[in-house]
């Protein structure tokens, strides 16, 4: 019987023959990204058109009038109310605690920066903004100008609106701040995308909850630095470079939020103790086109998300310990693309759904994708389940010599779908003797968990 060694070299010496008849010309074949078939309707609008209030600006609290917001909120006292009507054209500063800005029934009132700065500073704490209208705030990048600057701990942004500025909402190292149903479009002329800034910014917060926020035409959706224990659902965004961004942010939570249509959905960097659950990355597509990043991401938890349509579903570089569970990974250019000292990865109960390729592994190991009796699906596997219990009898190799060859030997990719490499790909996944680099399921599922996948096929 061949030993181990013998098994091998013949597998090596077959690639190398076909590796010394490729033309060096060739290289490795792009994700294709998203299927033009794909049924997804995000539910916000192709663009925003906004109409501005004519009549001239008046602001009431206390039962008296004025004429601009800032002299209102100047004579305001903790626990009044400041109502404004109509358009102004001005910089608001509050530095009262405890008071609340507010559009009077009817039509959203609108502040206009003038493209001078931040367009309205909170200064105080335990201000809250509702239902206004923050436009035109400065140009400046360097200087970080924003719709709303926050320098008060315990502020509130209510269902607000935010226009053609550069940073949307910046929270400025102060804790405990909540940040619901807004919306906030940026400059879509302002090209590249990196010239603009963040949607929301988040620095040195803690305790902050992002809630059902509509964020476009920015750099980045939701920017985290050195933030922590902050909470981020149900938030929509598009048309950006990153939906979220985070660095260096601890203990934080993604949950149902929908980011498409940008360069990357979720950018997650040098942070730890992460749970990401529940979210929608689809059709991410562009110079790297993931539906989540996760560089340098530590002991945090990728489950229930729907990475659906992009050049690659998930990268993961030079991560550990993470789990990455019940996730749908479908119609992406790759599934999962892994490299760079990533591992100690537990990956189970995934579906891979039609992904070019389902995953493409750089790795002097062999990870091992499955719990101890639960693998995941892949639709490229040949399943063989003699005793009907959901799972392959035949373990799957996903990502094997083949893949880390074509890596290390990119004018071999002509050959990936060749019979020669089919054959060993077969060797691989039916001989354990044959254990080479990159990913093995010893349980694949036979069956998607997932029951929903069907959805993204079928138009209304």
């Amino acid at each position: 019987m061949p030993s181990v060694s013998t098994e091998r070299a013949f597998a090596l010496f077959a690639v190398v023959v076909l590796l010394g008849t490729a033309l060096s010309a060739l290289t490795v074949p792009t994700a294709a990204g998203a299927d033009d078939s794909l049924a997804f309707e995000p539910g916000v609008p192709d663009e925003y058109a906004f109409d501005a209030p004519t009549e001239t600006g008046t602001a009431t609290v206390g039962g008296d009038a004025y004429e601009s917001v800032q002299a209102a909120v100047d004579a305001a006292t903790p626990g009044d109310t400041v109502h404004i009507r109509g358009s102004f054209s001005e910089r608001v500063v509050i530095s009262t605690p405890n008071i609340t800005l507010e559009s009077a029934p009817g039509r959203l009132a609108r502040i206009d920066g003038d493209e001078t700065g931040d367009a309205l500073t909170i200064d105080a704490d335990g201000v809250t903004v509702r239902r206004i209208w923050i436009h035109n705030s400065g140009r400046d990048t360097g200087s970080n100008d924003a719709g709303i600057w926050v320098n008060g701990t315990g502020a509130r942004i209510l269902d607000s609106r935010l226009t053609d500025v550069t940073f949307g909402i910046w929270v400025n190292g102060v804790d405990d701040v909540l940040l619901r149903n807004n919306t906030i479009v940026g400059r879509e002329a302002v090209r590249p995308l990196s010239y603009r800034g963040n949607g929301i910014q988040l620095w040195k917060t803690t305790d902050t909850r992002v809630v059902g926020n509509r964020i476009t035409d920015v750099r980045d959706g939701l920017y985290y630095s050195w933030a922590s224990n902050v909470t981020a659902r149900e938030n929509t965004m598009w048309e950006l470079r990153y939906g979220v961004h985070y660095m260096y942010s601890d203990d934080c939570r993604l949950q149902n939020n929908t980011s498409f249509d940008n360069d990357v959905g979720y950018a997650l960097m040098l942070s730890e103790h992460i749970e990401v659950v529940d979210n929608v990355a689809v059709n991410n597509t562009g110079v790297s086109g993931h539906g989540i990043l996760l560089k340098r991401i530590d002991d945090s938890v990728v489950r229930g998300n729907h990475f659906v349509g992009n050049d690659r579903g998930i990268y993961v570089l030079n991560s550990v310990r993470n789990v990455m569970a019940s996730n749908l990974v479908m119609e992406n250019g790759i599934g999962v693309h892994l490299t760079a000292g990533t591992e100690d990865e537990r990956v189970f109960g995934n579906s891979f759904v039609n992904n070019d390729r389902s995953v493409f592994a750089v790795t002097g190991e062999l990870a091992v994708w499955n719990a101890s009796e639960r693998g995941n699906y892949w639709s490229s596997a040949d399943a063989a389940d003699i005793d009907n219990d959901g799972i392959s009898d035949v373990r799957y190799r996903p990502s094997g010599l083949v893949e880390h060859l074509i890596y290390e030997h990119p004018q071999a990719a002509v050959f990936a779908d060749s019979p020669a490499f089919d054959a060993i790909r077969l060797a691989e996944s039916s001989f354990p003797v044959i254990e080479s680099p990159g990913v093995v399921d010893h349980h694949p599922l036979t069956t998607p968990p997932h029951s929903d996948w069907r959805r993204y096929y079928e138009r209304n």
